[in-house]
């Protein structure tokens, strides 16, 4: 039976590096094909409707929106452009027929394109070309062309997928071109192209109803919301459906409320057609991948498949003298509930019951997808402890194997030396090298994922703010040996009390404090960074002991140097193996996880093997 066509939609996902510009390029769509009134007040970056994704400038979970464009509705699928979000990406693509591939005119394809790139050509989607910001004044839109060529070609894409259609863009003034020496006036070449290139969604007009749930929401009117792509059929409101789970046991529902994107809202409708990606609202337990369909025919569709997480961390309920001060949500329970609610709706996450049964395994793709996770958290209300990310090993064949890391470096030709050399300390091998001659080199290395821990803001540090560091996962090599993960031990504080500014002033010398004057401070809690590799113990509380021969103007000015406080990706990248985060809706403190100052003492390994001698 051939495959029918549904030529009144067609479905489209947006692939672009982190910051190339697809949350501006879609806020011009929406303008341009009449969405909004012309007196209308809209704000910009519409499609980052999170608050982290407002702050930070990228996406973190994929969206749906739908333009009208000459009788054709086009629904739009933003993708984040960050490897550790690549659960949204597959999600996502499961949905279209086809994408729009944004690269950057200056910066060109970069890791994370190519990662999301490949999803999209293995489920051979179309792809339409568009090089972003060519009014940059760095821009070099033809070497870029090149490099998207050669991108193509290392992924194995077909003939037909190397004879894409190109367009020229700058997508923050909405305007569009087909060559570099044409001025553009609007977006309506990119919007006929969609329409001309990517095919509407097919389907077998003699099937019965099938759909693939991607995602899922939450109605406080209707409940459980799932969101997916109708392969096969329709269906109507009230009408009675299954869903078929993973196991492949089928629960019954009946269709209270179906609904379609209209622009970043959503429309009722009392009938869905194929091809479509819709809301349902009738099911409560319902999970993505699951496939909604006829009662009488139920034929569930292949799930959706993620790659394997390669990092893990453990959550534990914060046991610092400070515990319970600001959050809401205190207990193991609860923060077990809402890490379950996580794996839920984002399929790239895994939860797991510790050994010590105090503890929660998060496992995830990177340690920037969980530390947006506890950024979440905490600002929902929970307050816990983390522990520092540690890669997910495999075993095959008696031989350790471990998560590698595609690193791209971008950085002055000065600080090439420094770069190498703590790459290679950290068992990071050089692929390629290329000077431009304008005074930056790119350098392809490939790194142990664990090696990258902790080392993003020495990079900075070492390239003056000016280095730009890219990774991508490339998958597992053989374990490539031990490697240091921080050369510096930590300034831990021995007693409970308020930082003193004299104190302070004479701890300044040991290493980099974290601390002000009249911060809290508790036995076992980070306060600096020591500047040998050991730990000390040190009295950040310790006033300046009074005289009966002082005089008030004989006492030293206290000048201290000004601390450049921890963000929460600092803090988890800076601890070590023995050393944990406390996370509460005000603070984020290091600490270590053995706070008694004497227990870490007798458990030092020179004084357990002393011991073994004696």
């Amino acid at each position: 039976m051939p495959r029918a066509i549904n030529q009144i939609l067609r479905n489209i996902a947006i692939i672009s590096h982190v910051d190339h510009g697809k949350t501006t390029l879609v806020d011009a769509m929406f303008r341009q094909s009449g969405m909004f009134r012309a007196n209308q007040e809209v704000s910009d970056r519409l499609m980052d409707t999170l608050d982290l994704e407002r702050e930070r400038g990228i996406t973190i979970a994929a969206k749906n929106c739908s333009v009208m464009w000459k009788g054709i509705r086009i629904n739009i699928i933003d993708t984040p452009g960050h490897a550790d979000f690549g659960g949204e990406v597959e999600r996502a693509l499961s949905m279209v027929d086809g994408a729009i591939l944004l690269v950057d005119a200056s910066e060109g394809p970069l890791p994370q394109t190519r990662f999301v790139l490949k999803k999209a050509l293995d489920a051979h989607l179309k792809i339409i070309v568009v090089i972003n910001k060519i009014d940059r004044p760095d821009a070099r839109p033809d070497e870029v062309l090149d490099e998207i060529y050669d991108l193509l070609i290392d992924l194995n894409a077909t003939d037909d997928q190397l004879e894409f259609p190109l367009l020229y863009a700058v997508g923050r003034d909405g305007i569009a071109q087909k060559s570099l020496e044409e001025e553009g006036k609007n977006l309506h070449l990119l919007l006929d192209a969609i329409l001309e290139e990517i095919p509407g969604p097919s389907y077998d007009p003699e099937a019965p109803f099938q759909m693939l749930v991607s995602d899922l929401g939450y109605s406080d009117y209707v409940g459980r919301l799932a969101v997916g792509k109708i392969f096969n059929g329709t269906a109507r409101s009230r009408d009675s459906l299954v869903c078929i789970g993973a196991s492949g046991a089928s629960t019954p529902l009946t269709v209270s409320k179906l609904q379609v994107y209209d622009g970043m809202k959503l429309r009722d409708m009392e009938e869905v057609e194929p091809g479509d990606i819709v809301v349902l609202a009738g099911i409560e337990e319902v999970k993505i991948g699951d496939t909604i369909c006829n009662r009488n025919a139920p034929r569930a569709l292949p799930r959706i498949t993620v790659d394997e997480p390669t990092v893990s961390m453990k959550f534990t309920v914060n046991t610092s003298p400070f515990g319970g001060q600001d959050g809401t949500y205190v207990q193991l329970s609860r923060i077990y509930e809402r890490l379950l609610k996580e794996a839920r709706s984002n399929v790239a996450i895994q939860v797991e019951r510790g050994e010590d049964r105090d503890s929660i395994v998060v496992k995830g793709r990177g340690e920037f997808q969980l530390a947006i996770l506890i950024e979440t958290m905490r600002r929902e209300g929970y307050e816990f402890c983390v522990g520092r990310p540690e890669v997910i090993y495999r075993y095959e064949n008696d031989r350790k194997l471990e998560p590698i890391e595609r690193l791209l470096v971008d950085c002055e030709e000065r600080f090439l030396g420094v770069v190498t050399e703590k790459l290679s300390l950290r068992r990071g091998k050089m692929l390629n090298l290329v000077n431009n001659g304008k005074g930056r080199v790119r350098i392809d290395f490939s790194v142990p994922a664990r090696a990258l821990i902790g080392y993003r803001d020495e990079f900075l540090t070492d390239t003056r703010g000016t280095g730009i560091m890219h990774s991508l996962f490339d998958g597992y090599e053989e374990f490539r040996g031990e490697c240091p993960s921080r050369f510096t031990g930590s300034i831990v504080a021995d007693r409970t009390g308020s930082a003193v500014p004299y104190a302070l002033f004479n701890l300044e010398p040991r290493g980099r404090l974290f601390i002000v004057p009249s911060d809290p401070v508790y036995e076992g809690m980070i306060v600096g960074e020591h500047n040998r590799g050991e730990d000390i113990d040190v009295n950040p509380c310790k006033e300046k002991k009074l005289s009966n021969m002082r005089a008030a103007g004989k006492d030293e000015n206290v000048i201290l140097s000004p601390i450049k406080p921890f963000t929460l990706e600092q803090a988890i990248s800076f601890i070590r193996e023995d050393e944990m985060v406390e996370v509460t809706p005000r603070a984020v403190r290091m600490r270590k996880a053995l706070l008694s100052a004497q227990k870490r003492h007798a458990l030092r390994p020179s004084r357990v093997n002393d011991k073994k001698a004696a």
